[in-house]
C-alpha cells in the first residue's frame, strides 16, 4: 500500500509540473554590454533560461555543457524539463581561442547573472544549484570551490545551494594542462584544480561519476580523493556516488534523477530554515 501511495503521489507531482507552462528565453548575454566590444565573447557568452511561468520561489539549476572546453553548445537537458525548476544553460568561450582562466571566468559570470536576475523570473536566489557534465562539471567545481571568481561580483560562493557535478575533473583539467604543453596523463594540482581549494565551509556537494573501470582516465579516483580531502578539512556535506556499469558519456542518464533528488532535498532544507 505504501509503495502504491508513493507511486500515485509521484505521478500526481509529475502531472502537476507538466501542467505548468514553461517559457524559454534564449541567448541572453551574461556579461555587461562592454563585452560586445569582443565579437567572440559576445557570440559565446550567452545563456538560455527555461522557467515555469507564473510560479514563484522556485529553484534554479545552472547547467554547463561538456566537451573538454574545446567544443559543445548550451542545451536544456530534457531530463530537467517539466520538474518545477528553472534551468539555465550556459555557453562559454572555448580553447584554443582562449586559455584558462577565461572559461572559468565565463562560468562565474553566468552564475553571478543567475544570482542577480533569477528573481525577475520568479525564482529564489537562495536556491541556485550548479551542475554540468564533464568539462561543465569541472567549471562548476572551480566556480564553487575557488571563491575568487564569484567574489569579483561581490557574491560569496557559499551562497550556492549545492554543487552537483557529473564526472567533473578534480585535478587540473586536461585541457588546461594541454595549454601548457603537458600530456593528459601528467597529474597536476594547482590553481586550476578544484582539489586545491578543498575547504570545510563549502556548500553541499554531490559528486557523481561513472564506473571507475569505465570512466575517462582517473575521473572516479579524482572525485574520491576530493571527497576524502573535503572530509579531512571538516566538511560534512560532500557525498560521492559511483554509477556502476556506466562509462563517462553514459553516466549522465542515471545521474539526472540523483541531481533532481538533491535539488528537492536541499531546497526543502533551505526553505525550512527561512
Amino acid at each position: 500500500m505504501k509503495k502504491l501511495f508513493f507511486f500515485m503521489l509521484l505521478l500526481g507531482t509529475c502531472t502537476l509540473h507538466a501542467q505548468i507552462p514553461y517559457v524559454t528565453t534564449k541567448n541572453i548575454q551574461y556579461y555587461p554590454d562592454t563585452a560586445k566590444k569582443d565579437e567572440y565573447m559576445s557570440s559565446r557568452c550567452v545563456l538560455d533560461i527555461y522557467y515555469p511561468k507564473g510560479k514563484k520561489n522556485f529553484s534554479t539549476i545552472v547547467w554547463f555543457h561538456g566537451g573538454g572546453m574545446t567544443q559543445g553548445q548550451k542545451e536544456i537537458p530534457e531530463k530537467l524539463m517539466n520538474k518545477g525548476y528553472a534551468v539555465i544553460a550556459v555557453n562559454y568561450r572555448l580553447s584554443p581561442k582562449v586559455v584558462a582562466p577565461a572559461y572559468i571566468e565565463d562560468a562565474a559570470a553566468a552564475v553571478a547573472w543567475a544570482f542577480n536576475n533569477i528573481s525577475k523570473y520568479g525564482g529564489n536566489p537562495d536556491l541556485i544549484f550548479v551542475s554540468g557534465h564533464s568539462a561543465g562539471g569541472y567549471l562548476g567545481m572551480m566556480v564553487t570551490l575557488d571563491k575568487k571568481y564569484l567574489a569579483k561580483y561581490r557574491i560569496d560562493a557559499n551562497r550556492i545551494a549545492a554543487l552537483i557535478p557529473f564526472s567533473g575533473q578534480a585535478i587540473t583539467h586536461f585541457t588546461v594542462r594541454q595549454e601548457h604543453g603537458l600530456k593528459d596523463t601528467k597529474v597536476v594540482i594547482d590553481e586550476y584544480a578544484p582539489l586545491y581549494f578543498a575547504r570545510a565551509d563549502a556548500p553541499p556537494m554531490l559528486l557523481i561519476t561513472g564506473d571507475r573501470e569505465k570512466e575517462m582516465l582517473g575521473r572516479y579516483e579524482e572525485n574520491a580523493y576530493l571527497a576524502r580531502m573535503m572530509k579531512l578539512t571538516g566538511n560534512t556535506r560532500t557525498v560521492l556516488y559511483e554509477l556502476d556499469g556506466f562509462d563517462h558519456g553514459g553516466m549522465a542518464e542515471p545521474a539526472f534523477p540523483l541531481l533532481l533528488k538533491e535539488v528537492s532535498a536541499v531546497s526543502a532544507e533551505i526553505l525550512g530554515k527561512k
